[in-house]
Parts: structure tokens; sequence; C-alpha cells
């Protein structure tokens, strides 16, 4: 099965112009990914490449502007390139012979500050040494420094990929579990997913494919139905099923069909446990109770789509909220991994399951409302609460 982007371990290269990121990138992956020049600022925006690196499995490399660019458009450049810092599972920052400036470490502490992984790669040994001193500074913060030149080694990607089996934390190589932790083998398991406007012809959402793949992969006994079909898949059973898992625009009629001593959940707060936290969630999902007419909601969707008629983050959850609080709400919609700098503007943040992107990008989100004391919470326990069957929704990880 295909790895989505959002699946995979996210690896950024940053430094100044001309450090000898994107070279570094390119011998890393085999091929030219990224334009390799002399002018500075060549690499304009983030470039992105998916790849297996075993046995730390499937990962993107993210090659960056230099975070020294100048002028209006350099400055654009320099905020992309923080930009994928938020979502960086690792951070590998590049230095060449140069010493290092204030910038250098600005830039070192904000990495430090995020609790990112950080592998410093002095490049261009072949011409020269940075300063004793400054490598000194440097093994202070780093986590691991890798000198090499990317012209004229050999085995850099054997190089690399041993340096980040040094910095990773264990839970970065084991992959975390959707449902593995909960279900054992033979587990009757029921998925119930809706064919509507947003099912992609020909095939399933990525939460549902992850979903299934796991159960799989646990040696669960899993049937798919409809929920048209859900009552009576339900009474070809002799037993109970174990867990009944539903797409979360399904979970009123769902919750009515199954029985109280049957756990129900949905592939939104699944994905609310795997991508986030559920903790922080569940919590800010109180904030419903407590909202006010003329608040803000900031709604944040992982993919770009374009809108339907009934879309479930513009118009479903939005309508749902309204009936449930009886207040008069304002909704923004942020799309990808656009991010509003300011957000004390908003009573509550509400995020979709996170599918198209990585946790450290989802964490990051939690972070920064936790510390502008803003509310946060997901799709599907939003769905939840509103249609009152939030605590059956979440027993199954009691």
């Amino acid at each position: 099965m295909k790895v989505t982007k959002g699946n995979r371990l996210h690896i950024g290269f940053f430094g100044n112009r001309n450090a000898g990121k994107s070279s570094l990138v390119n011998k890393i992956i085999g091929q030219e990914l990224s334009i390799v020049s002399d002018t500075p600022g060549t690499t304009a925006d983030v470039n992105q490449k998916s790849m297996e690196l075993l046995p730390i499995g499937s990962v993107v490399l993210m090659d960056t502007a230099g975070v020294d660019d100048i002028g209006n458009l350099g400055a654009l450049r320099v905020q992309k390139s923080y930009t994928a810092l938020d979502r960086a599972d690792v951070a590998v920052v590049v230095f060449d012979n140069n010493p290092l400036n204030a910038a250098d470490f600005n830039f070192i502490n904000e990495i430090k500050k995020k609790n990112i992984p950080l592998l410093v790669v002095l490049n261009k040994t072949d011409i020269g040494k940075m300063p004793q001193e400054d490598i000194e500074e440097l093994e202070k913060r780093a986590d691991f420094i890798l000198k090499l030149s990317a012209l004229y080694d050999d085995n850099i990607p054997v190089k690399f990929k041993n340096a980040l089996i040094k910095i990773l934390p264990e839970d970065f190589i084991k992959e975390t579990p959707i449902l593995s932790d909960i279900i054992k083998p033979l587990d009757v398991v029921i998925l119930v997913i809706p064919i509507d406007k947003e099912a992609p012809k020909g095939r399933l959402i990525l939460p549902q494919v992850n979903v299934l793949r796991e159960l799989l992969d646990i040696g669960a006994v899993t049937i798919t139905v409809k929920e048209t079909e859900l009552n009576c898949a339900l009474g070809k059973l002799n037993a109970l099923p174990r867990l009944i898992i539903t797409d979360s625009q399904a979970f009123k009629k769902v919750n009515e069909i199954v029985p109280c001593g049957i756990q129900l959940t949905s592939f939104s707060i699944l994905f609310a446990r795997l991508k986030g936290d559920l903790k922080t969630f569940l919590t800010g999902a109180n904030k419903l109770d407590s909202l006010c007419s003329g608040d803000k909601i900031l709604v944040l969707e992982s993919c770009s789509h374009h809108p339907i008629e009934d879309d479930i983050g513009r118009v479903k959850i939005p309508d749902l909220i309204r009936n449930y609080t009886g207040k008069d709400l304002i909704f923004e919609h942020y799309a990808g991994h656009d991010f509003p700098s300011d957000i004390l503007q908003y009573s509550l943040i509400i995020h979709c399951g996170a599918c198209m992107t990585n946790r450290r990008e989802v964490l990051n989100r939690i972070e920064s409302s936790l510390n502008n004391n803003v509310s946060i919470t997901n799709y599907g326990i939003v769905i939840a609460k509103c249609l009152g069957i939030l605590d059956r929704a979440v027993e199954i990880f009691n």
C-alpha cells in the first residue's frame, strides 16, 4: 500500500543560501530534486520528495530556501522555510565553513524551542573548516553533528541514515498504532463507510484505508458496509462485534442503529488520537458550551479541495454547532499548511482528521493554541458532542 505524505516522517533541510542543502538532498535521494547553482537563492520554495529510508521507513525530505535570504521576495522565502519547520519531525541544518552569526543561533534556538531533533551537517569539508569555537557551540546544541562534503563524499545516504537513527526517539521509528493497542486478532470490527458526494469515485478516503489496513495486519475480522446495510449486517452476526467505526457524517444514524452494548467511534476520532492529542481535543470541545454570539471559530482543513454544496467543514459542522449552541457564530477556514499568525481572535479551533498532514504539524498547532489559551478540538469530536454521543464515541479508549 502506498504510504501517504501525512503518515511519513518529515525531514526538513535548512540553512543559509549556498550552504549545500540542495546538493545534500540530491545525493541522499540519488536524483536531481533541486536545482544546484552557485547563485544564492536558487531554491525558492519548499521542494518535497517521498522515499523509503529503511529501517526508519517512509519519509518526506523537504528542501527549503535559505534562511538568510534578502529583499522582499527573500523574506517570503524565509517565511516558507519557517513554516516548513512547523511540520518537520527532524531538522537538518546545513552549514558550510563560514563563521556562525546571530541569525544562525536564532534559528537553532527556534528548533530547540520546538523540541525537534536536530542534526547539524558541516558541509564543504573539502574546501575548509568552520572555526573551532563555532563547532564547539554547535556541539552543545545539536543532537548529532555530521561532517562531510556533499560533492565528493561516498555513501552519503548511509551516513545520513545512520546519523538519523542516532537522534530519533524510538516512537519515530516504531509506527504509531491506530487500533493495534486495543483490538486483538479475531475481534470483529465493522467499518461503516457512506458513499456520498465527498467519497472519491472508485476509492476510499485515507483514514478508511489506513484503518482497514491496520485491522487486516492485526488479524481482526473486518466487515465493511454502508450505513444503509448496517442493520442487516448486525442481524447476520452470531455474536456482537467488538467495535463499530463509522464516518463521522453518519454518526447520528449509526448511533441509532447500534445497540448500547457495542462500542462505537469514528474514523476522525481515531485520527484525533493518532495525529494529535485526544485528551486536549476532548477538553477543547467543552468550549462549545460557553460560546457567545459573534465569537469566531477557525476551521482547519489539511487538504486543499474544492468545497461541495454540503461540505463537512464549511457547511455541516458550522450548521451543527449553530444548532447546538443557538448562537450566531462566525466561521473562518484555512486549508493545507496555512495557519494564521494571530489566533487570539478565535474562541475555538476545529481541526480536520489530518490524514494529509503529519503529527508534528498538528502537535505544533495544538501547542500554539494552548500557549495562547485558545481551545482546539477535532471534526469527529465536535460532531459527536453536538449529537450528544461523545461519551460513547470515546469509551473504547478508556
